[in-house]
């Protein structure tokens, strides 16, 4: 399957599988028509002789050097190759196809000026499934996320590394011969249209919402069973009460809830217990901590879809054929929310972490032996695997101290003010990785305990879970190696097989 980039640009949906996927995109013939037209502009400009920036002027703080005509061409290969300055870690290939869509479809909205054959080259680099070499450290989210950019730009002109399909390092040029492709010879102002915009933080952003909304949904499923095990109540997420605070986030998780307990056997069997008055605030208000972090990441999504139909480089194309200077670079709509997020993510995982301790706790968990174990004092239970949740927590919270509130000025001053927006990116996806195994340590203590419960038994939507997670780690009994358990759960939470146990049975959102 082929996905066509044409006068709309892309969706969401479309980037993911492109990047995650690994689709192919096809550049549309009117699209490359509209290339052809407005190249023509930056053409006449550099045959006018006037100081355009980019075109016949240096960058940045640079910016009043002038560019005489037969240099202009090797200042847009000396661009890449100086701004290809990323150290550290490698970033994760998807990350880097991710921000090579976003770029593309800039390139191809016209207001950069490229030759259509470059934007054409850059989508067969993509298709090929060559994804350049990106370092961690590199972008300051302003005048674009530009060392990740530059690397990118680095292997199309064939030079710098590159992963292949078999995920092999291997030089640009080898990997570009291998596909049958040729290096790219940047013309005028080709260098900085592919270095100039928030293309990494941007699809990092867009990944996060779908990871995020899928770990939002399991942190209904896991509190659910948590609130079985617990002795708790379904009757608080009623939508009678849930409207009178009509948050539309809240609604769907208490919904959610509501759908999760239906008909718990163990739920029934409490129901007019008075000696349990009210379920604790990590029970009771789970949809007000859920639904509040599912409104966030809907805010967030909305500012993504905005970035993603935008046309974002410095300078820019206007449709009367000026090209003019603009800040649209700057990345702090996208950095404040990416911020945000990892402010909700680790709230949630934080309320998770509090279910679990209170599963493990005999003074709490009504009735259940210390930490779960099967032999207390000789067996520990999972006493340390909330150690870890408490663990990640602390990370997670550390984590979500705001990026984009700090600014270090760059480029002799030119740059002073940036939005670190690649760096708060780069914070939340280590946030949501923990999130994922936060929310699978919560299940496999209250699908343990739901085990212990017995005969009484779990809702319908949440028995296949309990089941699945303890046959995963051997449920009760003495104690086992933790490790590969906690792992093996995290795996299920990632790779989808949770939620669609649970979809067999309801419409979970």
């Amino acid at each position: 399957m082929s996905i066509q980039l044409g006068e709309a640009g892309l969706t969401r949906a479309q980037l993911l599988a492109i990047a995650r996927g690994k689709e192919n995109v096809i550049i549309a013939d009117d699209v490359v028509r509209r290339l052809s037209a407005q190249r023509a502009a930056i053409v006449e400009m550099v045959s006018s002789g006037a100081a355009v920036y980019g075109v016949s002027t240096g960058f940045g703080s640079l910016a009043t050097t002038y560019v005489a005509p037969g240099e202009r061409r090797e200042l847009q290969r000396a661009l890449v190759r100086s701004h290809a300055a990323g150290v550290g870690p490698e970033v994760e290939v998807e990350v880097v196809r991710a921000m090579m869509v976003s770029r593309l479809t800039t390139l191809c909205s016209g207001v950069s000026g490229v030759q259509p054959a470059t934007a054409l080259a850059y989508a067969a680099m993509l298709n090929a499934q060559i994804t350049p070499v990106v370092y961690e450290y590199g972008s300051l989210g302003c005048s674009g996320d530009l060392a990740p950019l530059a690397h990118v730009a680095l292997a199309l002109m064939g030079e710098g590394d590159v992963r292949g399909v078999d995920g092999t390092t291997m030089p640009a040029a080898e990997a570009l011969a291998l596909a049958g492709l040729a290096p790219v010879e940047l013309a005028e102002k080709e260098g900085l249209a592919l270095l100039n915009g928030t293309d990494g933080m941007l699809g990092q952003l867009i990944m996060a919402i779908d990871d995020g909304e899928s770990l939002l949904a399991l942190a209904d499923v896991a509190a659910s069973v948590s609130i079985q095990a617990l002795r708790g109540t379904d009757r608080v997420f009623r939508d009678e009460l849930q409207a009178l605070r009509p948050h539309p986030g809240q609604r769907v998780s208490a919904a959610n809830l509501m759908m999760l307990l239906a008909h718990s056997p163990i739920v029934s069997s409490h129901a007019v217990d008075l000696t349990q008055v009210q379920d604790a605030y990590s029970l009771r208000c789970a949809p007000q901590v859920h639904g509040a972090a599912r409104d966030t990441f809907a805010h967030a999504a909305g500012v993504a879809d905005i970035e993603l139909a935008s046309s974002i480089d410095n300078p820019s194309i206007l449709p009367d054929g000026t090209l003019s200077s603009n800040g649209n670079f700057h990345g702090a709509p996208v950095a404040y929310v990416l911020d945000f997020l990892a402010i909700v993510v680790a709230d949630v995982a934080s309320m998770s972490e509090r279910r679990t301790d209170r599963l493990l706790d005999v003074h709490r968990n009504f009735g259940l032996p210390p930490f779960l174990a099967h032999q207390p004092g000789v067996d520990s239970g999972l006493m340390i695997a909330q150690y870890t949740q408490a663990a990640m927590v602390s990370e997670m919270k550390r984590l979500a101290a705001p990026a984009s509130v700090d600014s270090i000025p760059s480029s002799a001053m030119q740059e002073d003010h940036v939005s670190m927006g690649w760096h708060a990116a780069r914070k939340l996806r280590r946030a949501l990785d923990a999130l994922a195994d936060v929310v699978a340590i919560e299940l496999v203590a209250a699908s343990r305990a739901m085990a212990l419960r017995a005969p009484l038994t779990a809702s319908p939507a949440t028995a296949d879970v309990v089941d699945l997670v303890n046959q995963v780690t051997g449920g009760p009994g003495p104690d086992r190696w933790l490790s590969p358990q906690l792992r093996r759960v995290g795996e299920l939470v990632r790779g989808g097989q949770i939620l669609s146990v649970v979809r067999e049975h309801i419409d979970l959102r």
